[in-house]
Order: structure tokens, then C-alpha cells, then sequence
């Protein structure tokens, strides 16, 4: 699937991704010296942020766009273009920080092991990201879209949100004690009005729409639109119907 990122939309539009990751570097506690690896980093801004505490930040993320735009916007920072499910950091980390970003990486086995041998032996794991019923909205409602234009054999979904159980249960099998785990819906408003639901879909289905053509996608969005308004629109804006897991956890 070739997801594509406008990374000036994404810093102005998805304001929300950062905005919302800011409470995790509080459960992170970053300490001058550490050296903190930020498992997709996006435009770097946190990482930036975790940087300010003194550490030592390497932001990590798969897509060149973003990788670009964080070593442009924080040319203090490393960042290293590189996949989260089989990167292993070359000098093992004392924590592990990601926000918005696990559920993007589907072979999420690959991702635990590879998080949790970039960690030495008592480092901290510290995560959010989409969990089991997250965007349930747009999940049940691609599959009705592009059956409507008679493509339902071109979608595939890209993302990975697991049950609490699930995830916890994973990350013991690669060796960390699992000391927080939580998930909670969290409502969230999109900027643009009117268009914020085309904005976040045509930014974070990019790679499921890339598959049509112009029309085909244009078709895909209004109908998304018109079923879900009823659903998700209050008053003069879109609020999206996000679950996210928040997990703290130590490497044996």
C-alpha cells in the first residue's frame, strides 16, 4: 500500500496527533543523559519535546516524507529512516516513546520484538496508539463504500488496533512486564469544518485511496460523508470516534 504524506497538511490539519502526545511524555519522564528512541516519529516534534528534558532523541519512522520534514524542522535531532517492525537500535535504549504509530505497523510481532531489543534490560516501553475500536466508523463504512462503486476487491485496510489483552499479552511474549495498560475513548475534534472529514481521510486513508481513480475516490468520499455526518458531525465541526491504548512497560 503506497500511504503517501503531505506533511505540511499533517503539522497544520493534524495538529491533534502532537497535541495529544505531549500527556505521554509526562508518563515517559524523560531524564537528562537517556537515550530515547521515538518509534514513528512523524515530523519530529515530539521527539523535540523529549529532547528539551535533556535526552539524547533518535526519531525513527518508515516514511521519507516524514523523516524529511523532522530533519528539516529539528536539524539538531538524528532521525533515521527505517521500518519499527525490524529496526534494532544499534546501542540499546533506555526508553522507547510512540505515539500514534503502532497501528500503522501491521506485523506487530515484529514491531514488540524489535521495540524490545532496542531496549537494554530494564528500560521502559511507553506508548498510545488506535486500540480495538478505534475509528470504528470509517472501519465498518470503506468496506459499503467501495462496494458502492463496485471495487470492493482493491480495499485493504493498513492498521492494527488490538484489545488491551491482546497487546499485553504480546509484549509479555517479547520479554516486558506490562505495568499500565488502559484504553479509553477519546472524541476528537478535526480542524476545517465542513471539509475536516475529507481532510483526515484523504491524509490517513491516502494509501487505501490511492488505488482508485480520481472519480472512484471522489465517489468513495462522498459517500463516506453522507453516512457518517449523522454520526460524527455536532454542530459546526467532525469529531472522530478514536480508542487508544496507553501502555507503560519495563524490559525484564
Amino acid at each position: 500500500m503506497n500511504q503517501q504524506w503531505n506533511t505540511g497538511t499533517y503539522d497544520t490539519d493534524m495538529a491533534f496527533v502532537s497535541r495529544f502526545g505531549e500527556s505521554l511524555i509526562h508518563l515517559l519522564q524523560p531524564q537528562p543523559g537517556e537515550r530515547i528512541i521515538d518509534w514513528g516519529c512523524g515530523t519530529g516534534d515530539l521527539a523535540a519535546a523529549i529532547a528539551d528534558h535533556g535526552a539524547a532523541v533518535t526519531g525513527i519512522d518508515a516514511s521519507p516524507e516524514m523523516i524529511s520534514a523532522a530533519r528539516s524542522k529539528h536539524p539538531q535531532l538524528e532521525f533515521v529512516l527505517a521500518d519499527g517492525q525490524s529496526y534494532c537500535a544499534d546501542v540499546p535504549a533506555d526508553a522507547v516513546f510512540s505515539n500514534a504509530a503502532l497501528h500503522w505497523l501491521q506485523d506487530a510481532q515484529g514491531a514488540a520484538a524489535s521495540i524490545a531489543a532496542s531496549l537494554r534490560t530494564g528500560g521502559r516501553f511507553i506508548a498510545e496508539f488506535g486500540g480495538q475500536g478505534n475509528i470504528a466508523s470509517v472501519v465498518d463504512g470503506l468496506p459499503r463504500a467501495f462496494a458502492a462503486i463496485g471495487c470492493s476487491g482493491k480495499l485493504k485496510l493498513p492498521w492494527y488496533f488490538p484489545s488491551i489483552g491482546e497487546y499485553a499479552s504480546l509484549l509479555e511474549q517479547n520479554g516486558m512486564n506490562v505495568e499500565l495498560a488502559l484504553c479509553f475513548g477519546r472524541p476528537t475534534p478535526l480542524a476545517g469544518g465542513e471539509q475536516g472529514f475529507s481532510r483526515w481521510l484523504n491524509t490517513f486513508a491516502d494509501g487505501i485511496l490511492s488505488v482508485l481513480s480520481g472519480p472512484q475516490r471522489e465517489d468513495v468520499l462522498a459517500f463516506m460523508e453522507k453516512e457518517l455526518k449523522p454520526v460524527l458531525f455536532q454542530e459546526d465541526g467532525w469529531i472522530m470516534d478514536y480508542r487508544r491504548i496507553r501502555i507503560a512497560a519495563k524490559k525484564q
